[in-house]
């Protein structure tokens, strides 16, 4: 059984945060690439109105707004996490947040993507 001072259980929660930081990428990157096969869709059917409301422009949205919940929720639930850690857990000098800052960040662009989604789709 590792000791409780042992960093390990650190670096353990900060992979975990990152294997979930990957997740809502994937989930972001798979909406966005939906979204837009729905416009090559449109492209492809010489429809004259683009306003009518397809399925994959709000599957893909629901698939990016899923990224970004996500994205958010594992930050908060490492920040929960490190609370619990005592200063002899974690390394000296070490950045502890930038994981952290990195999915907040990723969820910001997620955002911005949806509404760059919702100003196009609205024209």
């Amino acid at each position: 059984m590792p000791d409780s001072r042992d960093p390990r259980v650190f670096f353990a929660a900060e992979r975990t945060l990152l294997a979930w930081n990957r997740t809502s990428l994937t989930l972001m990157s798979f909406g966005f690439v939906i979204e837009r096969f729905g416009l090559f869709l449109h492209m492809i059917s010489h429809e004259n109105d683009y306003t009518q409301k397809h399925s994959t422009f709000w599957v893909g949205i629901i698939f990016i707004i899923l990224g970004v919940i996500l994205a958010i929720v594992s930050s908060l639930q490492y920040q929960r996490f490190l609370r619990t850690l005592t200063p002899l857990e974690t390394p000296a000098e070490y950045w502890k947040y930038l994981g952290m800052m990195t999915n907040i960040v990723l969820a910001a662009l997620g955002i911005a993507i949806t509404i760059f989604l919702f100003s196009g789709f609205q024209k």
